[in-house]
């Protein structure tokens, strides 16, 4: 007996065939487009395993790759496409070092698919400002030492500004409960209330 008859499956096929045809079965949905199936009585697309064109409107600009079904928005942001303000840190949406806008809504970007952020406006802490121009509200985090070690920073900011957008005149308990999606594991938070409050022209209470 050769070898490719010791190796034939139960259905007759070669274990070479079955990778082939294997292989081949993972490539046809990316050609083909994604397989529709029945959920609560209407259609919906399934994609993946394999890769599928993904496009991101990202600070005001169009951003497209080749990413699996799978990918996190976090992961998209930073490996992708270079935007590595949003931090990844407890990956589990719990600590908001990864916040980010979406459609002008505070959303922690490790907790959404890439290809569920298609077609929403994402604004993220590079759109805000440099190290060479900052905007009103990076500075006052610098001025208050509103940082530490940094890796909350900038989910922090941007929470700010989701929230000063709403709340342009918060009180101390206003901004404790508006900002209290993110963590500092470093404790600034007497540095971060007293840049908001500056901010909002208003003295600490």
């Amino acid at each position: 007996m050769s070898n490719e008859e010791r190796g034939k499956l139960g259905n007759g096929l070669s274990r070479r065939d079955f990778m082939k045809l294997g292989g081949l079965a993972a490539t046809v949905p990316a050609m083909l487009g994604p397989q529709m199936v029945e959920a609560a009585g209407e259609e919906v697309p399934v994609y993946g395993p394999g890769k599928v064109p993904i496009s991101l409107h990202v600070n005001g600009k169009t951003l497209k790759a080749e990413l699996e079904p799978r990918v996190t928005l976090l992961d998209a942001l930073r490996q992708e496409f270079d935007l590595t303000g949003a931090k990844r840190v407890c990956d589990r949406n719990a600590c908001g070092a990864c916040t980010v806008l979406m459609d002008g809504k505070t959303v922690y970007a490790c907790g959404i698919l890439a290809i569920d952020a298609q077609g929403h406006e994402i604004s993220t802490i590079e759109a805000l400002g440099s190290p060479e121009e900052m905007s009103a509200l990076q500075r006052k985090f610098v001025e208050h030492d509103a940082q530490q070690c940094g890796f909350c920073t900038p989910g922090f900011v941007i929470a700010t500004k989701a929230f000063l957008d709403k709340h342009p005149k918060p009180s101390d308990e206003d901004i404790r409960r508006g900002l209290s999606g993110n963590v500092c594991r470093c404790g600034t938070y007497a540095g971060i209330r007293a840049a908001v409050h500056e901010l909002a022209g208003r003295k600490e209470s």
